[in-house]
């Protein structure tokens, strides 16, 4: 697919593009350096270069692509445990319910196998904007958060999902236990940025990035000790929820790293779980929600340390949605 455009007034290409078309600013950079994009004619690389009046602009959205995987077998090694829930699949779009202790994308620190990789395994047609490593990937999770997730099959998919995620209408809402219940519903507003003591972690620093976070609660432990919460993000932040809950002195069952202090050979992941996904699907404009159901280990956990009559009813979809009501 192309577009193309005329220049009324000097600008620089990227910020150009960013006027033109629904696509974030990490795509377009992609696009200009991936050499999809051309000034009178001619392939441009650099997002600086500066439009003069007149000028035509031609940008090319790629097609999505299947490539190499890695080795299978090593794949289906490394996945053998981890059960990859297909909630929802149309030709745009599939929504997977991720599994704790799955990377999403390659990084050099990452040693086992993707989701990316188990995608590229299974023959997935993917979106390519976001780069080799990430293809599909409109939002991420944290290795250690399991829950529901959208992927991207075509570049128009991704593109009109990435922008969702910049104007809020699409979103995520979290169920997490905490080791000490919350005074009171709140939201936290503090800026994060990489822990210079530790480059594992993400912190509350004053020159951060902004982060907002909303926590709603919804039931108490037996007892009185834990507390099921559900968690709504306005900022997407490496770690963010966990940053935020440290900052006041809550910590996520088995999350080591931010704090957490009990009886950790018992937990072998900390209890974070994207549980709704909301949007509006990239081509018909449909809204739609998905549930990802629990993982088994933190069923269980609810189970023998919850009413689970009263976790039930709280944990139903229009229920999570309502107990947000405090938020202006």
């Amino acid at each position: 697919m192309y577009k193309n455009f005329i220049v009324f007034e000097a600008n620089r290409l990227d910020k150009f593009l960013t006027l033109h078309i629904e696509a974030s600013r990490n795509q377009i950079e992609q696009l200009i350096k991936k050499e999809f994009v051309k000034v009178d004619g001619k392939t441009v690389t650099k997002g600086g270069l500066k439009l003069k009046p007149e000028q035509k602009v031609e940008v090319e959205f790629p097609q999505a692509v299947l490539e190499d995987v890695k080795n299978p077998e090593f794949i289906k090694e490394s996945l053998k445990d981890k059960i990859i829930e297909i909630i929802y699949e149309d030709e745009y779009i599939m929504v997977l319910n991720k599994p704790y202790n799955l990377t999403v994308h390659d990084a050099p620190s990452v040693k086992d196998a993707t989701l990316v990789d188990w995608l590229k395994l299974n023959k997935i047609s993917l979106s390519t904007i976001s780069g080799e490593e990430r293809h599909g990937i409109v939002h991420r999770l944290d290795k250690g958060t399991s829950g529901v997730m959208v992927i991207a099959k075509t570049n128009e998919a991704h593109v009109n999902l990435s922008k969702q995620l910049e104007n809020k209408s699409m979103g995520r809402y979290y169920l997490a236990i905490i080791d000490l219940p919350l005074k009171d519903n709140c939201i936290i507003e503090k800026p994060i940025a990489r822990n210079p003591n530790n480059r594992l972690k993400m912190a509350v620093v004053d020159n951060g990035k902004y982060a907002k976070s909303a926590f709603a609660k919804l039931e108490v432990s037996n007892n009185q000790k834990n507390e099921l919460i559900a968690c709504k993000l306005f900022t997407g932040r490496t770690h963010q929820i966990r940053v935020h809950l440290s900052s006041i002195n809550r910590h996520i069952l088995g999350d080591n790293l931010y704090g957490f202090k009990g009886e950790l050979n018992k937990i072998n992941r900390f209890y974070l779980h994207a549980y709704i996904l909301y949007l509006n699907h990239p081509i018909t404009n449909e809204k739609m929600s998905f549930k990802g159901n629990l993982s088994q280990d933190m069923q269980k956990y609810l189970y023998s340390n919850f009413n689970m009559e009263r976790v039930d009813d709280k944990i139903d979809e229009n229920s999570i949605i309502n107990s947000f009501d405090f938020i202006s």
